[in-house]
């Protein structure tokens, strides 16, 4: 158990560590919350669109292990780890190992795309929002119909059918969610995997900021 406590030294910034957790606890607010509890659901997709977009600032200026230039890695370097990493021969690495990089990077993509397509969804179906005035139905509609869905709104009974526009940012939108949520899944196992390969706690490491201090000529 010493070696999960030390030597360690410090890696992870207050950004880093106070991000991570306040975006696990917005998705799953917005995520449990849906639509029966808009004002909620809403509030909590704001605070992760924000971290997103502060996550790929810091990752361009931030502190050496935030930064994208030192854990993302090519295809070949990823496979290798997770090949590795089936044998229990791995590198050691002080900041993210390959693996962990290309979650970071498919998290934020996937974050991304389930956010903007929410926002633009609340524009098109309320005109409200940061997006509203900036994206309309009309934004959308080639888009729509490409996807074979219709973009005329019709009122039945009076209630206004969805537009094509809305259909297909609402389809985007929750499957992003899902794909989220599966990549979560997987981000889930590889810290398991990698806590026991490394003999090291990170999840912790991701609360305290500090890591166990590697062999220099193993770490990266």
């Amino acid at each position: 158990m010493s070696q999960f406590k030390t030597p360690s030294q410090p890696v992870w910034d207050p950004l880093i560590r106070i991000g991570h957790w306040t975006l696990v606890i917005a998705f799953f607010t917005a995520y449990l919350s849906g639509d029966d509890l808009f004002n909620i659901h809403k509030w909590a997709g704001y605070v992760v669109a924000a971290y997103v977009l502060i996550r790929i600032v810091w990752g361009l200026v931030g502190p050496k292990h935030a930064r994208f230039s030192n854990f993302v890695r090519g295809p070949g370097a990823v496979f290798g780890y997770l090949r590795a990493l089936m044998t229990g021969k791995v590198k050691d690495y002080t900041g993210h190992n390959p693996a962990g990089g290309a979650m970071v990077v498919a998290l934020l993509f996937s974050l991304l795309i389930t956010t903007s397509s929410g926002l633009a969804l609340y524009a098109v179906e309320d005109n409200a929002g940061p997006l509203a005035g900036i994206v309309t139905e009309q934004t959308f509609a080639p888009l729509a119909s490409a996807f074979g869905e219709e973009e005329e709104e019709e009122e039945h009974g009076g209630r206004k059918e969805e537009s094509g526009s809305e259909d297909l940012l609402e389809d985007v939108h929750k499957a992003f969610v899902y794909i989220t949520l599966a990549l979560i899944g997987l981000h889930l196992a590889g810290v398991v995997a990698s806590s026991l390969a490394h003999k090291e706690n990170l999840a912790r490491a991701m609360v305290t900021g500090r890591k166990r201090v590697h062999d220099p000529d193993g770490d990266a």
